[in-house]
């Protein structure tokens, strides 16, 4: 008897996780429609983009393709004038592991002007990263710079604190790397709503800084 009601018990939370996965992604991606873009020529302007960061290197070396992408994809942006001002929100947790630096240093490469530029070190989630550019840079409407899964996500997030976002679509990632990343975000969809619930706020927040 034991043994059955531990199946069933098993078997309902199962349809429970389905279906919240099922939910979370439907709603994050019907709410994102029309606010997604692929090409500079149909994005609204806006005078901050949001560079959400991830890291410059794999494990093993080789350049991550989701922040080769995301660069490109910002400068892109900012070369058509759509931003006049780009944020990098990105983990600073570690002396050695500086998201937003790396990105910097290569869009100077690049020949964006470093006064165009500025840092959020505290960027750990993509909830620190929408709260913040609102809390500390002062931004109420703003372009999210990521691939299309993650700013769907970012945008609903954003939408949640009184933030009017859209996002402009990095190139995305293809193969066995890709479909890991995209797996993962399914849970971080419904991760999305569940902060929602409990009212999470980010790690950090502190001084505010102004875009000129």
């Amino acid at each position: 008897m034991k043994k059955k009601t531990f199946l069933k018990a098993i078997f309902y939370f199962s349809i429970f996780c389905i279906l919240s996965i099922y939910l979370s992604n439907y709603v994050i991606e019907e709410n994102a429609k029309e606010k997604v873009f692929s090409e500079t020529k149909k994005i609204p302007s806006n005078k901050v983009g949001l560079i959400l960061g991830t890291s410059k290197l794999l494990n093993d070396g080789r350049i991550n393709l989701y922040y080769k992408y995301r660069l490109d994809a910002a400068i892109k942006l900012y070369n058509s004038g759509k931003i006049k001002y780009i944020v990098i929100s990105g983990d600073n947790s570690t002396k050695n592991y500086d998201e937003p630096t790396d990105f910097k240093n290569d869009l100077i490469k690049s020949g964006i002007p470093e006064n165009k530029i500025y840092l959020d070190y505290a960027g750990f989630r993509t909830l620190d990263s929408v709260v913040r550019i609102k809390e500390i840079f002062g931004q109420t409407s703003i372009t999210i710079i990521s691939q299309q899964f993650h700013n769907e996500r970012a945008i609903y997030l954003a939408e949640h604190f009184n933030i009017k976002a859209i996002g402009y679509n990095a190139k995305t990632i293809s193969g066995n790397y890709g479909l890991k990343v995209k797996l993962r975000e399914y849970i971080a969809r419904v991760k999305v709503f569940i902060d929602i619930i409990f009212n999470v706020q980010p790690k950090f927040l502190g001084k505010k800084i102004v875009i000129e």
